[in-house]
């Protein structure tokens, strides 16, 4: 059996950081993921999925993330019930966050990466454009297929597949 779920969207609100009893925390969010196609008005919709996070990285979320941060979940489905004010059994379908991954710096909630950022929301080296085409010319001479087209001299053995 097979219950794994991966999802990368922006957190609806900020995270609800609780504890148990027992001293254990635990945060519940909310995140918004968009789906792959547009409907028949040509607009992007959204899924808004319940998700759940225990122990340390419940607090961690709770500390560093906010609302329009974006963000991704590894994790499971889980549906639980319960009984509610009005006697009725209620179910509640959520995912149980194995990890959460931090896509933003804590201070962006925006969907465009600053400067300074990859679209992913990682720091990243911003090259200058006679730095990027000096390292091109440097990688054309550490070619080692530059004479394509002449046969190579290699053994099936020496072949990793």
């Amino acid at each position: 059996m097979l219950n794994r779920v991966v999802l990368v969207g922006r957190l609806t609100r900020d995270p609800d950081l609780r504890y148990t009893p027992n001293g254990v925390a635990v945060a519940n969010f909310n995140i918004a993921v968009n789906r792959p196609f547009s409907n028949q008005q040509g607009n992007r919709e959204a899924d808004f999925i319940n998700c759940v996070v225990w122990r340390r990285p419940a607090e961690t979320l709770a500390n560093y993330m906010k609302k329009g941060n974006l963000i991704g979940v590894d994790g499971r489905i889980q549906t639980r019930s319960f009984e509610g004010q009005d006697g009725k059994t209620v179910y509640v379908t959520e995912v149980v966050a194995d990890s959460v991954q931090f896509l933003e710096s804590k201070g962006s909630g925006s969907s465009q990466p600053r400067e300074g950022q990859n679209q992913f929301g990682g720091s990243g080296h911003q090259q200058s454009p006679n730095q990027n085409q000096n390292f091109n010319q440097n990688r054309k001479e550490d070619n080692p297929f530059q004479n394509d087209g002449e046969p190579i001299d290699i053994s099936d053995d020496d072949l990793p597949f």
